[in-house]
């Protein structure tokens, strides 16, 4: 596993993701003509993404924020407060791929706060401005990895609270800041191997 501080935390979606794949993944074969394509399973597996990262966002983060009894910080380690939003699925997704499972999910934008959270690649980029320009679309495709085919989808990432908007509008890093709630800030990435 992959040391990240919420181990405990981040289980459970994890262990949701972790069973979505095992029942819809396989080889073609096992699927058979029955079988859920590719695009379902990471609709699905976006799902559960979308709906832990709100809940996080609006339950806790926002709810601790407006009561004043903890804020959500880029530094939350160093402070004693919560991690963001996106820093919680930048953890959950590296806890997932560090079950071995081949699945593998983050946030990743055409505005990057962090170098590492841009485009790692063109198929990458090109799914970003498809997404960023229409958020209803779903970029999808198979890669090659190896000696490996992946099935690899990227969602629009809308700012879901004003603790996302203000986090982005405010940072020094960032390189757009005229985010306002509801617009697409970057992509959920997400992949797995399909044979």
């Amino acid at each position: 596993m992959i040391k990240t501080g919420f181990s405990k935390g981040t289980m459970f979606v994890g262990i949701t993701l972790v069973a979505l794949a095992g029942i819809f993944l396989g080889t073609t074969e096992s699927r058979g003509q029955d079988g859920v394509p590719p695009e379902q399973v990471a609709a699905y597996i976006h799902a559960v993404i979308e709906a832990d990262r709100t809940l996080y966002t609006t339950l806790v983060v926002q709810r601790m924020q407006q009561q004043g009894i903890v804020i959500a910080s880029q530094h939350w380690k160093d402070r004693s407060q919560l991690p963001l939003p996106a820093q919680m699925l930048l953890f959950a997704g590296l806890e997932v791929e560090g079950m071995g499972t081949g699945l593998k999910y983050r946030l990743a934008s055409l505005w990057p706060l962090e170098e590492e959270n841009g485009p790692a690649n063109v198929f990458e980029k090109t799914g970003l401005e498809v997404v960023a320009d229409d958020p209803s679309e779903v970029y999808s495709g198979t890669i090659q990895r190896g000696k490996l085919k992946y099935f690899k989808a990227i969602f629009a990432d809308r700012a879901v609270s004003p603790a996302c908007v203000e986090c982005h509008n405010g940072h020094l890093l960032s390189p757009k800041r005229d985010y306002k709630l509801g617009d697409v800030m970057g992509g959920v990435i997400i992949s797995f191997p399909i044979e």
